[in-house]
C-alpha cells in the first residue's frame, strides 16, 4: 500500500484546529500565513499521498485565505510547483498583480519561490493539491514562469489526463505496492510536464524521452477505457494515436511489455477483481469474460487459467469462499513479455 497519512482537525478540540491546519498546510507546501472568519471551530481533512518527490494531497476545507509572502519566500523555498484541481468550491488567486478565478475541473498553478495570495469563497472547497520539485518538471522554468498564478484547464487535453489520473489514484491507493510510488511520482511528473508545456506552447523543447513515456501513458489510458471493446487489438490502438504498429510495438519493448500482453493482462486483471467481487456473483462467469474484451468463454477461462494457474470458476469459488478473503493467486497476471503475439501478423485481430 502506498504511504498516506490523514489529517481532520475533527479529531482536535475547536480551540486548536485552525492553528494545527496552518501547520499542516504549511508543511505540505511551504510557510503561509492563513486567515479565516472560523478561528473558533475550523474544519479541515486532508490526505497526504507520498509518490517519492512527488506528493499528492486531496483535501476539503472551511473558507480560507492564504498568503505566501516575499519575506516567507526568503526564509524557506522548497522550490517547488504546487496545482491545485478545483472540485467543489470557488476562489481567487492574486499575482503579481494578476489575477485568476478558481473555475470547477481546473488547475491553479502556482511556485514555493513567488509571493501569492489565494482566497476561497465563502463555502468549503475540495481540491487535489500536486507538490512536485521543479527538477522534475522537463520545462524551462522562464517558461513556466509565463503561466504560474494561472489556470490550466483540467477537462479537455494534458490537463484532463492529468486530472483523471489523479481522480483515479486518490480513489483507491490499495492496490499499489509502497514499491511502485516512485513510479507514480514519474507518471504524475511527466504529466505535469506535458500540461505545461502545452500550456506555454513549448511543446519542441521536450525531451524525446518525455514525449514517449507521455504517449505511452495516453495509451494505456485510451486502453484501459476499452478493455470491454473485443475489437480493442494493437492495429486499433495505434490507429487512434496516429501511429504505425511498428511505432507502437517499440514503445511497449521500452516497458518491458508487449501491447497485446498489456491489453490481455489488463483484461484478466479487472476480470478477477469481478470475480472476487461478492456484489457481482450473480453475474455468469461468460459474462465476466464478455465484459472484460473475452467474448468466447472458452478463451477467456484458457488464458484465466494461463495467467492465473486456476480457471475463473475455482477462482470465484475460492473468493467467495469467505468474505473479503481473497485467493491466494498472483494479483496481477504473469506477463512473459513481447512474444509472437506482440509481433504484427497479417490480420489486424489475429493477436
Amino acid at each position: 500500500m502506498l504511504q498516506e497519512s490523514v489529517f481532520r482537525t475533527s479529531d482536535l478540540p475547536p480551540c486548536d484546529r485552525f492553528e494545527a491546519w496552518a501547520q499542516r498546510m504549511g508543511s505540505t507546501h511551504a510557510p503561509m500565513r492563513l486567515s479565516t472568519d472560523h478561528t473558533a471551530d475550523y474544519h479541515g481533512h486532508q490526505r497526504v499521498i507520498e509518490l517519492g518527490e512527488v506528493v499528492v494531497w486531496p483535501a476539503t476545507m472551511d473558507p480560507i485565505t492564504f498568503h505566501r509572502t516575499a519575506k516567507l519566500v526568503r526564509q524557506s523555498d522548497p522550490e517547488t510547483y504546487h496545482l491545485s484541481l478545483l472540485l467543489k468550491g470557488e476562489g481567487v488567486a492574486v499575482w503579481d498583480r494578476r489575477q485568476a478565478v478558481y473555475r470547477i475541473n481546473d488547475f491553479h498553478t502556482n511556485s514555493s519561490s513567488r509571493s501569492w495570495d489565494v482566497a476561497t469563497g465563502s463555502d468549503p472547497v475540495t481540491i487535489v493539491g500536486v507538490e512536485i520539485p521543479r527538477t522534475l518538471v522537463a520545462v524551462p522554468g522562464h517558461r513556466v514562469d509565463r503561466i504560474l498564478g494561472g489556470l490550466v484547464s483540467g477537462r479537455e487535453g494534458s490537463g484532463a489526463l492529468l486530472a483523471q489520473f489523479l481522480l483515479r489514484l486518490i480513489s483507491d491507493t490499495a492496490p499499489y505496492r509502497a514499491t511502485d510510488a516512485p513510479r507514480l511520482g514519474t507518471v504524475v511528473a511527466d504529466l505535469v510536464t506535458v500540461a505545461f508545456a502545452h500550456a506555454v506552447d513549448a511543446d519542441p523543447s521536450l525531451p524525446p524521452e518525455t514525449r514517449s513515456r507521455t504517449l505511452v501513458l495516453h495509451i494505456k489510458d485510451h486502453v484501459r477505457r476499452h478493455l470491454g471493446d473485443p475489437d480493442l487489438t494493437p492495429a486499433r490502438v495505434a490507429e487512434a494515436h496516429h501511429i504505425s504498429r511498428s511505432y507502437l510495438y517499440r514503445l511497449f519493448q521500452d516497458e518491458g511489455v508487449g501491447i497485446a500482453s498489456y491489453i490481455r493482462d489488463q483484461r484478466l486483471a479487472g476480470a478477477r477483481r469481478d470475480l472476487a467481487d461478492p456484489a457481482l456473483r450473480a453475474l455468469p462467469i461468460h459474462a465476466v469474460g464478455a465484459r472484460w474484451g473475452f467474448p468466447r468463454a472458452a478463451e477467456f477461462t484458457r488464458a484465466f487459467r494461463t495467467a492465473y494457474g486456476l480457471p475463473p470458476s475455482e477462482l470465484r469459488e475460492r473468493a467467495l469462499a469467505v468474505p473479503g478473503d481473497a485467493p491466494e493467486v498472483d494479483a496481477a497476471p504473469t506477463s512473459r513479455g513481447p512474444s509472437a503475439n506482440d509481433t504484427p501478423r497479417t490480420s489486424a485481430a489475429s493477436w
